[in-house]
């Protein structure tokens, strides 16, 4: 793996895979990740997404492979650990503690520690620094949680289903702080999470792991393109396969319903063509089976 500073890669991987005993909790990861995105990590619960952001930020080893963040392997010490923020699901405080004595607390811990951003940015969302974080919901607690995480001045931030238990009007101030960190200055960021509606207004770009495999990484502009859903009679679909990779069919006694990844247009006008969202080809991969990353996903179902 290249090293130093100056990569242009946030994320790298290279036939990452982590073991517990005979189960894979990830195999044969093989991503690129451009600095200066913002990247929905998505997949079923059990995909290996908290395993692979744990790897990343260096508090579990790989049983095989490699990878690289911002050009370097992970490691404990704190010259890495200064360019990189963690934030876990479920938001480690001190209970009793209050903001202010976080970022007190990460003063001390933290070189170039920015308190009195995490200071702006929490009251202008009115989160009280001066009460014990139990006293405060649960999307204050996630702004106290977020704000320690950005007062790092990280160059990356991994975030673990931050918003999971968030109530709508949170998770909306949340993604909006984060999308305002972003702006602000040098920063890649991965957040796993399911809710795909609030990912697509974030990111621009997605890493789906499903069956403990990377199944796409791409910018989702790209992703958007390239995908199509096809709709005509019912026909058998060795020709298209050919030409196209098909990845859901779906089957009637009359019909068929193809989500397709195509280079270019297509030409057969006997297809009904039309373009796709995210969610849609979100789970036309999730529901295939083990499929390494750029594989064809041929899997039929049969609709009665």
């Amino acid at each position: 793996m290249a090293s130093g500073s100056g990569s242009t890669t946030a994320i790298t991987t290279k036939g990452l895979g982590k073991r517990y005993g005979s189960l894979w909790a990830l195999q044969d990861c093989t991503i690129s990740v451009p600095r200066g995105r913002v990247t929905a990590l998505v997949g079923p619960n059990g995909a290996g997404k908290t395993t692979l952001l744990r790897m990343l930020v260096g508090l579990s080893r790989p049983s095989t492979g490699e990878l690289a963040v911002l050009g370097r392997a992970p490691r404990q010490d704190p010259e890495f650990l200064s360019s990189v923020g963690y934030l876990a699901q479920d938001v480690p405080l001190y209970p009793r503690l209050s903001a202010e004595d976080h970022l007190r607390l990460g003063a001390h811990l933290n070189e170039g520690w920015d308190a009195d951003g995490a200071r702006s940015r929490l009251a202008a969302l009115h989160v009280p620094t001066d009460r014990p974080v139990a006293t405060l919901s649960g999307g204050q607690r996630a702004q106290v949680g977020l704000g320690l995480a950005l007062a790092k001045r990280p160059r990356l931030l991994l975030l673990d289903e931050p918003v999971a238990a968030l109530d709508p009007l949170a998770r909306r101030e949340f993604l909006t702080t984060l999308t305002e960190a972003v702006a602000d200055g040098d920063l890649s960021v991965m957040l796993s999470s399911h809710l795909l509606h609030d990912l697509e207004r974030v990111c621009d770009h997605v890493l789906l792991l499903s069956s403990s495999r990377a199944q796409i990484c791409e910018d989702i502009d790209d992703l958007l393109a390239s995908h199509r859903m096809l709709l005509g009679r019912r026909r058998d679909l060795t020709d298209i396969e050919r030409s196209l990779t098909v990845i859901k069919a779906t089957q009637t006694e009359r019909q068929t319903r193809l989500l397709v990844r195509c280079d270019g247009p297509v030409l057969d006008p006997s297809w009904e063509i039309t373009e796709v969202g995210l969610e849609d080809i979100i789970l036309g991969y999730m529901g295939q089976g083990d499929v390494p990353l750029g594989g064809h996903l041929n899997a039929l179902e049969e609709v009665r």
